[in-house]
């Protein structure tokens, strides 16, 4: 495998989940707004969407556990490397605790983790280090764009700071990643 094929490591798009999630929330609006006042549909609308959006970074930070546990797991990682991936897990699991405990704070459901092998992870593609920190790279990337994709998007403000606060966790965690590469740690002046 050459420099140009380890760059090419899929990594799934969580940007697209957001979206889809919004779709969602708009289309349950849409069929909501025939069957509810116009005052209480506002407000379980709002509560709803935030649980919606909720439940769509409940479920990234379960991928990043499990992709995290796929890197530790996969025998490629030196100890220190290992230890820092062991770490940003650790950081994982508690935006998913505090994402579980909001949905249910909401009056929502929480949506349940998948087992590694059920997110489709190119580990046939995991060859060395390098190959592990690409794609978790590319997790941490496509968490940072998502979180930054959701903010203004929820209708409770502190909703939105606390996702304002994972998404700079998920930037620092990208920048040690592509450090770790030899790569620059701010490719950019912003994140898209």
């Amino acid at each position: 495998m050459n420099a140009s094929d380890e760059r090419k490591l899929p990594a799934p798009d969580r940007r697209d989940w957001f979206k889809r999630g919004g779709l969602f929330v708009a289309g349950l609006s849409a069929a909501s707004a025939l069957a509810l006042p116009t005052r209480s549909f506002a407000a379980s609308m709002s509560t709803q969407g935030d649980i919606d959006m909720l439940n769509v970074a409940l479920g990234l930070e379960y991928q990043a556990i499990a992709a995290y546990q796929v890197g530790a797991e996969s025998g490629l990682l030196q100890k220190p490397v290992l230890a820092v991936a062991v770490e940003f897990q650790g950081q994982h699991k508690a935006h998913a605790g505090i994402l579980e405990a909001t949905i249910s704070k909401l009056g929502g459901t929480a949506v349940m983790a998948k087992k590694p092998a059920d997110y489709g992870f190119p580990t046939d593609k995991l060859k060395n280090q390098a190959d592990v920190l690409r794609f978790a790279a590319g997790l941490e990337k496509g968490a940072a764009s998502a979180y930054l994709g959701t903010v203004p998007q929820f209708h409770n403000r502190d909703l939105a700071k606390a996702a304002a606060s994972i998404l700079g966790d998920e930037t620092m965690h990208w920048a040690i990643l592509l450090n770790a590469l030899g790569e620059n740690p701010v490719p950019a002046a912003f994140i898209a």
